[in-house]
């Protein structure tokens, strides 16, 4: 019996029976390596349990397709075959397919070899994934150029590093195995599936990769939110998606993190301990994409109903944090006092402090709308236009030692004059991209003064108004975000034909877009479709306004 239910028993509570399902419910094998794992989820009041290793795993055609104890999957030939996972007298299936079984294969490049490589942690920034590499041998970071990594391996150190003749006297082999001095340690062992898939690598020619190479398009997690018991425990699943698609479980070669040990840890190969009340996000890195499950152990204490449904809800944000409450258990904090909602709403809204007669004002005040009417009063204030005005210049780096003094007031008074028309944000950011003219008439045109250079322009626009930082992605793929370093020039590509030129007086830009321009791509050399970040391409060749492709694509809803 799990623990739950036993100690439900004890106490005497009458529940429903926990309801079981199997995840992901539907599975296809494709080639005679292809391994997937099952997991068994039962819903148990109101959270979950992972059940995978006490269910009693069968196959309705062992020839087809097996399972083992744990739930791991593996082909046996073309078929379909329907899995069975029983506990606790509950019951649950998923339907596998199996196509290629008996299928030639061979280990690939890139979606084998440089994650078994990135697991071990042989390309990371510690070891041979540093900028300047370890003791001569160079690796990209996490590998996100696999036609670097292979010339690197093959064509190097004369060929030493692979030994086609005789795989087992790699140095590929030899190092992370321990059979030769390695400064960083032991990384597998000779028996393992990550010594065989290099070994098998080597010895069927070390294949390149290449164009028709699957390219990964996406990760999906199991589960991707699970609400746990204190002291639970959660195996996570982590598939893969191709261009041609296959979808395979990567779980073996994902490096997992956390955000709070303290609330879950997890270990390497994705299963999760749950170590106290909270909610964690477990991370997950694969083939430099980046993806999140979230795991949460309510707050012990009895919430009453009431203080839900009591809560005061005055707009969308509100029912996102009143949902998170109920999910953790947590009562919503009491309204706050009239004496410290007043100072909130002045520093908040205006960067100061309220007077000690505004104070007294507003406590004798007993009007039920007071604190409406005293947000309203606060954004009529010129403090308040003079903190946003503040604010806003300081995101788009105005300042007299990048801009000439006639440009610098141009640009911060049309920045206070929209704070002071409540412009809407979608209308001011749309104002600043699509911006051309003269610099001194049109204060926003200087956003393109200030930045010239298409990489230093993507970066501020998207950390300004997208809350992103990618500068990263500008060498190589982003190691803690999921931003591509092909992104990264697809977004850059956006800003490339801007054309400025001196006005007619001292100090005036005239700001324009030109028809032709580029940035290439510094190991492509090449230019990619200018594109907004996981947003859509325009064509390389259009001759439209990219900046107004941009605006429209970061003001949509």
């Amino acid at each position: 019996m799990k623990p739950t239910l036993f100690l439900l028993a004890l106490s005497g509570i009458t529940l429903a029976s926990p309801s079981l399902s199997i995840l992901p419910p539907q599975v296809e094998l494709t080639g005679p390596e292809a391994r997937h794992q099952l997991l068994a989820e039962a819903a148990v009041d109101s959270h979950q349990e992972d059940w995978t290793r006490n269910a009693k795993w069968s196959s309705s055609n062992p020839k087809v397709a097996s399972v083992d104890a744990a739930g791991l999957l593996r082909p046996v030939a073309d078929g379909q075959v329907t899995i069975t996972a029983t506990a606790n007298g509950a019951s649950a299936s998923a339907t596998v397919r199996v196509k290629g079984a008996q299928s030639p294969f061979t280990w690939s490049f890139r979606n084998h070899v440089i994650p078994v490589m990135t697991k071990a942690g042989c390309n990371q920034g510690a070891c041979h994934g540093a900028l300047a590499g370890k003791n001569g041998f160079k690796l990209t970071l996490r590998g996100y150029d696999p036609e670097v990594d292979f010339d690197t391996l093959t064509r190097q150190a004369n060929g030493r590093r692979v030994s086609l003749a005789e795989p087992s006297s790699s140095l590929m082999l030899l190092k992370p195995s321990g059979a030769a001095p390695h400064g960083g340690g032991k990384r597998f062992d000779t028996d393992s599936l990550e010594y065989r898939v290099l070994a098998e690598w080597i010895a069927s020619g070390t294949p390149a990769p290449a164009e028709k190479d699957p390219q990964i398009t996406g990760l999906e997690v199991y589960p991707a939110n699970a609400t746990l018991a204190p002291g639970g425990e959660q195996q996570l699943v982590v598939r893969a998606k191709y261009s041609d698609g296959q979808v395979q479980d990567v779980t073996r070669w994902v490096k997992f993190a956390t955000s709070d040990e303290g609330v879950a840890s997890v270990d390497d190969l994705g299963h999760v301990k749950m170590n106290g009340s909270g909610e964690a996000a477990i991370t997950l890195y694969y083939s430099s994409r980046v993806l999140y499950s979230r795991m949460s152990v309510p707050f012990a204490g009895a919430v009453s109903t009431d203080a839900y449904s009591k809560f005061e809800r005055r707009n969308f944000i509100d029912d996102l944090t009143l949902a998170k409450w109920k999910t953790l258990n947590i009562a919503p904090s009491a309204r706050a006092a009239d004496s410290t909602f007043i100072r909130r709403a002045f520093l908040d809204a205006a960067g100061i402090l309220p007077t000690a007669e505004e104070v007294e004002a507003f406590l004798a005040d007993k009007s039920a709308d007071k604190r409406a009417k005293l947000v309203d009063s606060l954004l009529e204030r010129d403090e308040y236009v003079d903190y946003w005005t503040y604010k806003w210049s300081d995101l788009m780096l105005v300042s007299s030692r990048r801009l000439r003094p006639n440009a610098m007031w141009s640009f911060y008074n049309w920045i206070r004059d929209g704070v002071k028309q409540n412009k809407p944000w979608d209308q001011f950011a749309r104002e600043i991209f699509t911006a051309s003219g003269n610099s001194k008439q049109m204060g926003a045109l200087n956003y393109f003064v200030l930045h010239k250079d298409p990489i230093d322009l993507s970066e501020n626009a998207t950390l300004a108004f997208l809350g992103q930082r990618i500068t990263c992605a500008r060498c190589h793929n982003h190691p803690l975000e999921k931003w591509t370093q092909k992104q990264y020039y697809q977004m850059a590509n956006l800003f490339s034909r801007i054309g400025i030129k001196n006005g007619s007086e001292a100090g005036d830009s005239i700001v324009f877009a030109k028809a032709t321009g580029d940035v290439n791509h510094p190991r492509l050399l090449r230019p990619l479709p200018p594109t907004p970040l996981d947003g859509i391409p325009m064509d390389l060749d259009s001759t439209s306004d990219r900046r107004a492709h941009f605006a429209k694509w970061l003001t949509s809803p």
